[in-house]
Order: structure tokens, then C-alpha cells, then sequence
């Protein structure tokens, strides 16, 4: 960590006369009167994690304001003009219903403007996936997001995607940061040319709207018999996921009105994040009133997806990100089956989320590749496996891709396909979750818990450190009684088996990850987030299943032996 007397040598490099006076006043006064917050503003300056660039809006280099967004986007502006020259470079750009969203976005697009670069920004806030198809539809070389996904209200972002619609990846991540770290402040280009700035609407929602109907509609019989609760929590996919419902036939929609109106401050939530149940409150209290099959919600920019459905005892239950996940790829991977396998079809998923996913595949006969966290990754191999043809994937934060139409996780086409699963299910005297439970009897019985603990500033930072430090030099023996038999050390990018000693290599990108397997097949992993001051622990425990019958028994011991597994590491 930098010295007291270094963080203030960088705060008064914000005095200069480049910077507006509001901005000068407000950094001499934290130099004056508020030493501490001063030094959490200036002690690093932020980077891009596994959703792009995550922080709290306000003054600093540690912050997201016009400068640092305004510095990232002329090193971005420099990176593309040097690998695809000075000539007809384009770029588009979408915003969220965040605080400052708008402005920034604007601020973003005439600084792009202003390096001679075709801006198409949307005239209004849409969704994170809508952005990603509109770079492939529009031929661009690049798109930006200003969003901070399902961060708390004072937070705001900024994504970046390259020509496949995926966020950017290695090697262009690594080489637009070396552009922006040799720039200074005062190299910002902030004089726009208004010719080069094109609004953007209609013409895109169209082909996105048509798009995922398209790729999320089966066909599914039932529709008009089926009751979906919907809430945007405040967020963009009030702008999309209403009309894609409409087409495909969902005509018994009932929109949470509550929360439908775009509102950064997300005033009804204490958290925008449908893996939050209280996000659901309202939707599931409306959804229970009316007697709905399936309550639906999304984060802020509509790429996390979030669900309820009626269980066993006919009462509305929130599903996890890997529940939802597994559902809707044994979907896929029927749908494929009945329509042939060529042998070239695959899956994905991340380390983190539910081994449930490689051991259905592999009952399938299909690969299931698995990448880090973040759906950069999983986009990343539709590009690196051309002749191979992507089915769709998804993570346990939420997240899903059907197809490879849109190369981020998305939840306006995964709404769809959830909804046109349930219908289906009912209309043949299932239901979504009479599925799932099959799912686990024929696959095995998986239940996953993650616990994330919050570490704020520069000091939680430094916590975090030690924490990972510890959890790798100081290794886990055995979890519930089970011997460790697997270290997996993707800092290092080598798999240690405990029983021989013997070490392979990872091939993956390095990133701090820790995972634990043990001898019944119970795996324990930690890494800092990426988007969040948080570190996060992940913990998967499973057993056979004889039937979906016994499904509850099954899930209480295995909630029991995660309850131990945590008690162990005093993280209960």
C-alpha cells in the first residue's frame, strides 16, 4: 500500500488547473479536514476486475467520475487505433438507470468523438445484453456499459466489449490498461466533435427484441395458461423483457409497477441483486396474492436472472443461480438430442459454480468447458473454438447465455427460455421444479452455499490479502471428516494431488483462486470478487439421489453438512 505522503502527492496532482474548480475545492478540503476519506480515494487508482471497472461515484483516482472514465476511454480510443488503424473506427454505447449514468455515458461518447470515433449511443438507458448484440449488429469495434450491475446505489461502472460482443479479454485487456497507465489526466482529449455522435433506439431494440425471441422461444404449450409476476427492480429491463414476454405469446404478465420506473436509487430495495430474496419481496408477496407459476426478477442492467416457482407444496421458492442454471441447460441439451448431436456441441460454466453442471454434460456426451468467474470467459471460447457450436452456459451468480447471439450473460432471453420451460412443464403435468428434482435423481443431488464477507477500504483490502495468504499457506486438511485430496491453486496455475504430491499444470489464465476438493467429492473454494470489496466462499456438497421423492430428506443432510463444513472454518 502506498504512504500517507504518497496518496497526498496524487490527490494534489487534482489541484491542477486542468481539473474543475468544484473538483479543486472539494480535494482541498479533504486535504484540510478529512485526512482518511482522502486517502481511500487516492491510495490506488481502479482496475478492471471480472465485470469490468466497479466503484463508488465521487472525487479521486479511486473513484468513478469524468476523469478516470474520461482516462480509460482515451487509453481505449489509442488501443483501437492502434490495431485497427486511424479509418472508420465505430463504437456504441449503452447506459443503466444509475446515478450519473447518463451524463457519463455522454462524457464517455465525446471523448471518443473527440479521437475521431463513430459513437452510437442509445438515446436511453438499455440492457447490458442489448449493448453486447448491438456491437456485432452495428459492425463496431468496440461497445461501453455504464453500469455497476447489482451494486449498491453510491457505485457506478464501466464495461468494455471488443468486436465479438464479449468483454474485453486477455490480450487486449492487459494492453488497453498499459494505454491508459501511460497516459496522464491532462491527455484526456474532452473536446467532442458533435458530427461523429449518432442516438441510437428503435432500430436496434427491434433486432435485439426479434432476436430473443427467437433464441429463447420453444414453442411451448400453456402459455395462455401461465401467471408470471415480473419486476425490473428500478433497472433496463423494463425496457425489453415485458415486449419480449408479449411476443411469444405471455399474455398474463403482471408488471410490479412499485419498481418499473428507472430509478438509480433503488428506493424499494435494499439491495437491487436478485440473489437477494428481500430484492423478490414485493414480486413473491404479489406472486403468492394472485396464485402466479413463476415470479421473475433482474438486476439493474438485466443480465443477472432470479426466479420463483411453486415447489411440492405449491408455495412460490427461490431458486440459486445454479438451480436455474442446470434446469435451463438440461434443457438445451434435450432440445439438441432430439435434433442430433453432431459431436461438436458444448457447454460452459466456471470454477465456482456447481460441479452439477460437467457431470450432466458428460451424461450427455457433450463437453462442458469450464472458465474463471465472469462471463468474459465463457465468451472468450465461442471465439476460441470456432468449429465447435455453443448450446449455452451460465454461472452461480445468476448468470446465463442461451446461444451465442448475445456474448454476455443475459437475462432478457433467459426470462424467455425459463418461462417457456415452466409452461411447457405444466402443461404436461409438471412444473419447473418437478424438474429440477429430476434433474437430481438422474444426475446427482448437488446443494451449494456461498457466504461473502464485506471488507471495505484500503484497510479491508489489505484483509482480504492476509486472508488468502492464510487460506493458501495454512491449507484445509479435511472438510466434515473428508480428506482433502485436491488443492487447486489457479494464483499459481497448478492442481496439487495431496495423495501423491504429483502437481499439473492449469490451463487457465492466473487468477486468486483457491479450491478445495475432498474425498467425497465436497468442494471449498475462496477469491476476492472482482466487482465488490468482498471475499467469497463457495461450498458444494452432493450425494446420490434414488428418486425426486426423496429430495427434502436428501437436502436437509446435505444443508447440515454444509452448516458443519462452515462451522469448521468460522465462517458460520
Amino acid at each position: 500500500m502506498p504512504s500517507d505522503s504518497a496518496i497526498l502527492a496524487t490527490a494534489r496532482t487534482w489541484l491542477s488547473d486542468f481539473f474543475d474548480p468544484a473538483v479543486k475545492r472539494e480535494i482541498q478540503d479533504l486535504i484540510d479536514h478529512n485526512p482518511d476519506e482522502l486517502k481511500d480515494r487516492f491510495y490506488k487508482n481502479l482496475e478492471f476486475g471480472t465485470g469490468g471497472m466497479r466503484g463508488i461515484m465521487g472525487t479521486g483516482t479511486n473513484r468513478i467520475n469524468k476523469y478516470t472514465l474520461g482516462k480509460s476511454t482515451q487509453g481505449l480510443s489509442q488501443y483501437l487505433k492502434k490495431t485497427y488503424g486511424e479509418d472508420g473506427l465505430k463504437v456504441v454505447i449503452a447506459y443503466d438507470c444509475r446515478h450519473n449514468s447518463q451524463s457519463l455515458a455522454s462524457t464517455v461518447a465525446e471523448v471518443f468523438s473527440a479521437n475521431g470515433i463513430r459513437v452510437y449511443l442509445f438515446s436511453e438507458l438499455r440492457t447490458t445484453p442489448e449493448l453486447s448484440f448491438a456491437v456485432r449488429h452495428l459492425g463496431c469495434h468496440a461497445g461501453v456499459v455504464l453500469t455497476a450491475s447489482h451494486n449498491p446505489p453510491e457505485y457506478n461502472g464501466y464495461k468494455v466489449y471488443w468486436t465479438d460482443g464479449g468483454q474485453i479479454v486477455p490480450p487486449h485487456d492487459g494492453a488497453i490498461i498499459d494505454e491508459i497507465n501511460r497516459l496522464d489526466y491532462p491527455d484526456i482529449r474532452f473536446s467532442p466533435n458533435p458530427e461523429l455522435i449518432t442516438l441510437i433506439d428503435q432500430e436496434v431494440d427491434e433486432a435485439f427484441i426479434a432476436a430473443s425471441v427467437a433464441n429463447g422461444s420453444i414453442g411451448a404449450q400453456g402459455r395462455d395458461n401461465f401467471s408470471i409476476v415480473f419486476t425490473s427492480l428500478h433497472g433496463t429491463s423494463i425496457t425489453a423483457i415485458p415486449e419480449v414476454l408479449r411476443r411469444a405469446g405471455y399474455a398474463n404478465v403482471t408488471v410490479i409497477e412499485e419498481q418499473a420506473a428507472p430509478d438509480g436509487a433503488f428506493p424499494t430495495v435494499k439491495s437491487p441483486n436478485p440473489e437477494e430474496p428481500e430484492a423478490l419481496a414485493l414480486a413473491l408477496a404479489k406472486g403468492e396474492a394472485i396464485g402466479a407459476d413463476m415470479v421473475v426478477g433482474t438486476d439493474p442492467d438485466s443480465d443477472r436472472l432470479g426466479i420463483a416457482v411453486r415447489n411440492e407444496d405449491g408455495k412460490l421458492e427461490l431458486l440459486n443461480g445454479n438451480q436455474t442454471m442446470v434446469l435451463m441447460t438440461r434443457y438445451l441439451l434435450d432440445r439438441q438430442k432430439a435434433q442430433g448431436f453432431a459431436g461438436n456441441e458444448f457447454v460452459a460454466s466456471t470454477i465456482v459454480s456447481t460441479p452439477m453442471m460437467p457431470a450432466m454434460a458428460a451424461a450427455y456426451g457433450v463437453e462442458c468447458k469450464t472458465s474463471l468467474t465472469g462471463f468474459k470467459w465463457i465468451a472468450k471460447m465461442i471465439v476460441d473454438f470456432p468449429n465447435q457450436h455453443f448450446l449455452g452456459g451460465g454461472e452461480e451468480s445468476f448468470g446465463f447465455m442461451v446461444g451465442d447471439f448475445v456474448r454476455d450473460k443475459d437475462a432478457v432471453t433467459s426470462t424467455l427460455l425459463a418461462c417457456e420451460i415452466a409452461a411447457s412443464a405444466k402443461a404436461a403435468g409438471s412444473s419447473f421444479y418437478k424438474e429440477l428434482l429430476q434433474c437430481y435423481a438422474d444426475f446427482g443431488c448437488y446443494r451449494e452455499r456461498l457466504v461473502s464477507l464485506t471488507k471495505k477500504g484500503m484497510d479491508g483490502a489489505a484483509e482480504i490479502g492476509r486472508m488468502m495468504t492464510d487460506f493458501k499457506e495454512n491449507p484445509v486438511k479435511a472438510l466434515d471428516g473428508s480428506p482433502i485430496i485436491r488443492i487447486d491453486d489457479y494464483g499459481d496455475s497448478v492442481s496439487l494431488d495431496t495423495r501423491t504430491g504429483n502437481r499439473t499444470p492449469i490451463d487457465l489464465p492466473k487468477s486468486n483462486v483457491l479450491i478445495y476438493t475432498t474425498e467425497d467429492g465436497t468442494r471449498l473454494a475462496a477469491r476476492p470478487s472482482g466487482t465488490e470489496p468482498k471475499i467469497k466462499f463457495y461450498v458444494s456438497v452432493n450425494a446420490p439421489l434414488a428418486s425426486p421423492a426423496g429430495y427434502e430428506a436428501e437436502k436437509a443432510r446435505l444443508e447440515a453438512k454444509i452448516d458443519r463444513i462452515l462451522g469448521q472454518l468460522n465462517l458460520d
